[in-house]
């Protein structure tokens, strides 16, 4: 089994509750899924960071700020995808590396990981900053539409959590 396969095979765990086969196949990936992240192979790489979600491995999100940097767009979409998973019941996930999503939302060259940059956000805290930058996407002129799409949508609904508070 590849550990794209055991991370799928994790994300149906997760998803059906069963902790605990989910906890045995952490253990018996962990150190693989390190190893992968170190790889000079983007493929690799990018396989890794997808897997952090997919194994909901919250004591490798160090692993994802690792590719937030990298300089693979896939790399960086799949530490997004990763990001955003695991920080759907815990804004904790997205407030630590705000700026790098600020940063990846508004001047990654790579359209795909600009949007789901901005999709992560949408799971932090609705602050002020960030609603500022993404509704300044949403309006900038010349962007690609589903950039600016997705900005308008997360903009409103982070405006919406900031005025119920």
């Amino acid at each position: 089994m590849s550990l794209a396969e055991a991370g799928v095979e994790a994300n149906v765990l997760a998803e059906s509750g069963n902790e605990r086969d989910l906890a045995k196949l952490r253990a018996a990936w962990a150190d693989e899924l390190e190893a992968a992240a170190r790889s000079e192979d983007y493929r690799e790489r990018a396989a890794a960071y997808r897997a952090v979600g997919q194994f909901r491995f919250r004591q490798k999100e160090e692993l994802l700020r690792r590719g937030l940097e990298d300089d693979s767009p896939a790399c960086r979409g799949s530490a997004l995808l990763s990001l955003e998973l695991l920080s759907r019941e815990h804004p904790r996930t997205v407030n630590s590396v705000r700026p790098l999503l600020h940063t990846l939302a508004n001047a990654d060259d790579n359209d795909a990981v600009r949007r789901l940059a901005i999709m992560a956000l949408r799971n932090g805290s609705a602050q002020r900053d960030t609603i500022v930058l993404i509704q300044g996407i949403a309006d900038e002129e010349g962007l690609d539409r589903e950039v600016r799409q997705t900005a308008a949508k997360v903009a409103t609904g982070l405006e919406k959590r900031a005025k119920a508070r």
